[in-house]
């Protein structure tokens, strides 16, 4: 499994790392961090010496409640941040976390290299029609609703069966439209109780017979810090856990705000699995 990613190939054999770079100020976990270039830089150049592989950059909270923006104005945020970026660090794997076509568009236009869909296309009917154009890795995550509304529509008849029906259902339309790089992501957290999130992680593997990466979105969530009764910025311990058991089911590509912590886990998991 490879991504191409402006001509640069990704061997997905290998379990990648993906570090989160909010330019938002509520984020659920680091939110109002990252204001200034120099604190952007800073971490930026952090996760990359970690071993971060892609750098998700997001300047639109989903976290539930979250305040909602125009598009103009995630525009303003996120355009200037991919121009600071590539010109400090030549080759970096950009991913932009928006469900906005021109958002999307004009990241892409600026040299960012795969687009990650908290929508799977829907809020977007642009969405992946531009994405196909500039033939870029598409991250397709299952979500219900949109982020004020998700924790409303947590009823499945069969939780997993009814995500991979929709992937199959996206894929397809992906896949119409043109878009050869695909990559799903469950969505951990989104219209799902923490109950079904355990669930879903438990029967992560199921998502295999997609034939597709499959990337997680675990770090510091509210399963982890609500189940163990603690906050956000206690819970990297519980997240590492639970890295390890998304990495045993077949997790190509894990999302997370601290990227040492993780490259360390998938080296443990390569070598458990060797012996």
């Amino acid at each position: 499994m490879t991504l191409n990613c402006r001509g640069q190939l990704i061997d997905l054999a290998r379990t990648q790392v993906m570090g989160i770079l909010n330019i938002t100020p509520d984020s659920f976990y680091d939110g109002g961090t990252y204001q200034n270039e120099r604190s952007i830089l800073d971490h930026t150049e952090k996760m990359l010496k970690d071993g971060a592989t892609f750098i998700d950059v997001g300047a639109y909270s989903s976290r539930p409640g979250a305040k909602d923006i125009s598009e103009s104005e995630e525009l303003q945020r996120i355009v200037p941040v991919v121009g600071l970026l590539l010109q400090n660090f030549p080759g970096i794997i950009l991913s932009i976390d928006t469900f906005r076509s021109k958002v999307a568009e004009e990241c892409l236009q600026a040299g960012a290299t795969v687009i990650n869909d908290i929508s799977a296309g829907e809020r977007d009917q642009e969405m992946m029609p531009t994405v196909a154009k500039y033939n870029a890795p598409y991250i397709l995550m299952h979500m219900r609703g949109n982020p004020n509304t998700m924790q409303q529509h947590t009823n499945y008849e069969n939780l997993l069966i009814d995500i991979i029906k929709y992937f199959s259902g996206r894929i397809a339309v992906a896949r119409s439209l043109g878009l050869i790089d695909l990559i799903i992501d469950p969505g951990f957290g989104f219209a799902k109780t923490a109950s079904q999130n355990f669930e879903l992680l438990n029967g992560l593997a199921l998502f295999q017979n997609l034939k597709l990466p499959i990337l997680t979105g675990l770090s510091r969530k509210s399963m982890i810090y609500k189940t163990l009764n603690i906050t956000a910025e206690e819970a990297l311990n519980g997240t590492t856990a639970l890295h390890m058991v998304a990495l045993m089911k077949g997790a190509n590509i894990l999302r997370v705000h601290d990227v040492k912590e993780a490259v360390e886990c998938i080296k443990l998991a390569e070598q458990l699995k060797a012996e």
